[in-house]
C-alpha cells in the first residue's frame, strides 16, 4: 500500500487505538499485524501507539533538587579557590578544600550543607558548574608556563633551538 499521510495515520490511530486496547491478546496480535501493514510503522512502535493514543502523555517525571542555592554558591566558591579544577579533581580535593577554608575563617558551612558538598558526585559537580564555565568563554591560558618554555633553548638536528638562536 502507498504512503499514507500524517493525518490519515493519527485518524487511523485514533480509530484502531480503542478496540485494541479491550481486545483479547490473540485479537490484539490480529489487529496489530494488519495496522502494521497499513501504516507501514514498525511492529513495537505500532504497539505503543495504540497503547497511548489518547491518553495524556505522562512526559518525563520531574525530580526533586537534591542541591539548593547554597551548596551551588558554596561549590562555586570552592572550585575558584582551587583555580578552577575538573569535577573529578575538585571531589576529590573537597574534603582537604572544605577543612582547610573554615580553619582559616574563610568559610563557615552548616553541616547539613558540608554533608551534602562532600556527598556531591564528580559528575553531578560538573553539571552544577557548567553554566558558570560556559559564561566564562574559553579556558585560562597559562602564558607563565608558555613563556618559561620558550626561553629554554632546546638542540634541535638544524641547529636552531625553539627560542630561534643558533647554538656554537
Amino acid at each position: 500500500m502507498g504512503q499514507l499521510s500524517m493525518a490519515t495515520r493519527k485518524e487511523l490511530t485514533a480509530a484502531v487505538s480503542e478496540r485494541y486496547r479491550a481486545s483479547t491478546r490473540t485479537e490484539k496480535a490480529r489487529i496489530l499485524d494488519e495496522f502494521v501493514v497499513i501504516t507501514g510503522f514498525h511492529r513495537k512502535h505500532a504497539m505503543r501507539l495504540l497503547r497511548r493514543h489518547g491518553r495524556e502523555p505522562t512526559g518525563r517525571r520531574a525530580r526533586p533538587r537534591v542541591y539548593d542555592e547554597a551548596e551551588r554558591n558554596a561549590l562555586i566558591l570552592l572550585w575558584e579557590a582551587s583555580d578552577r579544577v575538573c569535577g573529578k579533581r575538585l571531589k576529590a580535593l573537597l574534603p582537604v578544600l572544605v577543612e582547610a577554608m573554615e580553619r582559616h575563617g574563610r568559610f563557615n558551612l552548616p553541616p547539613e550543607i558540608r554533608g551534602k558538598l562532600l556527598a556531591m558526585s564528580a559528575a553531578t559537580i560538573d553539571r552544577t558548574l557548567r553554566p558558570i564555565r560556559e559564561g566564562l568563554g574559553r579556558p585560562r591560558r597559562r602564558p607563565a608556563a608558555h613563556a618559561l618554555r620558550r626561553s629554554i633553548p632546546i638542540r634541535t638536528v638544524g641547529g636552531l633551538g625553539q627560542s630561534g638562536a643558533r647554538f656554537r
